[in-house]
């Protein structure tokens, strides 16, 4: 294994940009560190890293070494989870990258339920925006990423894709809040607070008050759903958020309407790992895992697609 463990440290500096701050992360000398890195360009055929007068980086056959890199340590982990799983241990580990609005409630359920049947294996969760998510899964720091309108699906493979409703959210005591249903024009009527444009929730707004002669002027934009809730009980505003990250029927001091797919679209709530990519068993189990809660969650989601893993 002394192989993986210089692919090990080469990653470390990449991330690190610094010999000397890799090496105190990995718990070994400088000295020592520049030269495996230099035994192993010898070897390679080529240097990897740009020396810069503060630090290293990658140059462009490091970046090719890099992912190579990334792509081997999974691969290990895989294989590591497999002989762990045939001896009955059924050990391993999983990361994933999610959207915000599956922090609250369901990710925390089905982690520990996951966690009731296989003890041995533990987990990562990372709360990104779609576009990191994305960069998750291409430097193999997440296997699975579950997030809202995904930009590049042509890289991915696509396990499940959902649709969800954006609703309004509101205090209890909001004018809008005795309505069943809610017009979009209705609620920018009102002070209206709203995430900023990488958040997938945006990019629906967006895309909704480009075809109306209202616009958005938002009170307070902030990339916490938590604030929202917040905000909405000290003014009398509303905000967004998708059903699957609020306690729709548990809350009794906010109220949230669905509004309407002819003025909102649907959000497609998308299951996805890299193409190509072999999972672990821990996470390709909590892959199928998922995708059969997302399919058995009440009306407010629509199964779309599906594909066994």
């Amino acid at each position: 294994m002394k192989h993986i463990q210089t692919l090990l440290l080469i990653e470390a500096v990449a991330k690190a940009g610094s010999i000397r701050k890799a090496a105190e992360d990995m718990n070994i000398t400088s000295s020592a560190l520049n030269r495996r890195i230099q035994n192993f360009e010898e070897e390679f055929g080529a240097p990897i890293f740009e020396r810069l007068p503060r630090g290293v980086r990658l140059n462009p056959a490091g970046e090719l070494l890099i992912q190579h890199i990334r792509g081997q340590i999974a691969e290990l982990d895989r294989v590591r989870s497999q002989v762990a799983d045939l001896s009955g241990l059924r050990r391993g580990h999983v990361s994933i990258a999610c959207s915000q609005a599956l922090q609250p409630y369901f990710m925390p359920a089905e982690i520990a339920a996951y966690r009731a049947e296989h003890p041995g294996v533990s987990f990562s969760v990372h709360v990104r925006d779609r576009d990191a998510a994305e960069e998750d899964l291409r430097a193999y720091k997440s296997d699975l990423a579950l997030v809202f309108e995904p930009t590049h699906l042509g890289e991915f493979d696509v396990l499940l894709t959902l649709e969800q409703p954006v609703y309004a959210v509101m205090a209890k005591g909001h004018p809008l809040a005795t309505k069943e249903t809610l017009r979009l024009r209705d609620c920018l009527d009102f002070p209206h607070v709203v995430p900023p444009k990488r958040i997938g929730i945006r990019y629906l707004l967006d895309l909704a008050v480009a075809n109306m002669s209202q616009k958005m002027q938002p009170v307070a934009e902030a990339d916490s759903f938590e604030f929202m809730r917040h905000y909405v009980q000290q003014e009398q505003a509303v905000g967004f958020q998708f059903p699957i990250g609020l306690n729709l029927k548990g809350d009794d001091r906010l109220v949230f309407r669905p509004l309407q797919k002819r003025d909102v679209a649907h959000g497609n709530l998308t299951l996805m790992q890299m193409r190509g990519r072999t999972l672990s068993v821990a996470s390709a189990r909590f892959a199928n895992q998922l995708a059969a809660a997302l399919n058995n969650l009440p009306g407010e989601l629509v199964r779309l697609d599906l594909k066994s893993n």
